[in-house]
């Protein structure tokens, strides 16, 4: 077990002689968490038969350390209380206790030192990022840890990414699968709140109810960055 490991507390996997379990690993800033991130690792979990999904929420995002981002603490918080109904699903403080920038693959390499290689990692993010999934930092070693599951939108052409992944050489496995269209994002649930316009039905009442208690979101100018994926809203580059 790798120190980053022993740091913070992460599910047990104890597979039965012979079996393999597959993880799944839900990255991304949620601020908020909202029912798009939960129907993308529902349809995940299901169509890969995926044991476990962990959600992560980023501690410092690569790809926004110039935009304002809530506490991570809350951020924590809310998905803690977004998947609590889903015995499938668990929220780790992995990312948000580990000190520095958060890469993906400095969390794929925690995770594979962390688990037995009877533990499959798959990480699930929005068909849009696959297109820049070969600029992501050491993306060959992101190919050799993790098959990655990309959730596509009804009608979304995927042909240009597959032909993107395959001529790069790398070695991607990459799973797509469809999920419903909706149109949810963390950026426009934000923006509801500033305005004092409802965001019911488009994340939980647990969450919607921590925002309210704590003040999350108030009007005012500092405003927060565009979410880089409204599907998954991945946390690393």
């Amino acid at each position: 077990m790798s120190d980053a490991s022993r740091a913070v507390k992460l599910p047990s996997l104890d597979p039965a002689a012979g079996r393999i379990m597959r993880l799944g690993i839900m990255g991304g800033t949620f601020d908020p968490i909202h029912y798009g991130h939960l129907a993308v690792a529902e349809q995940a979990r299901e169509a890969l038969r995926l044991d476990l999904v962990l959600f992560m929420p980023a501690g410092s995002p690569a790809f926004k350390q110039d935009a304002r981002v809530s506490d991570a603490e809350d951020r924590y918080a809310m998905t803690v209380l977004a998947t609590a109904a889903n015995p499938a699903f668990y929220a780790s403080r992995f990312e948000i206790d580990r000190p520095g920038v958060t890469y993906t693959v400095d969390t794929l390499r925690a995770l594979r030192a962390h688990y037995p290689a009877s533990v499959e990692l798959f990480f699930i993010t929005g068909a849009d990022a696959i297109l820049d999934l070969l600029t992501w930092h050491d993306a060959a070693d992101m190919a050799r840890l993790a098959t990655f599951i990309a959730a596509t939108r009804p009608g979304y052409d995927i042909v240009q990414a597959q032909r993107r992944v395959e001529a790069s050489g790398v070695g991607f496995d990459v799973r797509y699968i469809e999920i419903p269209a909706l149109a949810i994002s963390s950026t426009n649930i934000r923006d509801r709140v500033r305005g004092g316009k409802s965001v019911r039905y488009l994340t939980s009442e647990s969450v919607i109810g921590y925002i309210q208690k704590n003040g999350l979101y108030r009007p005012g100018p500092d405003a927060f960055g565009t979410d880089a994926l409204e599907e998954g809203e991945q946390h690393g580059r």
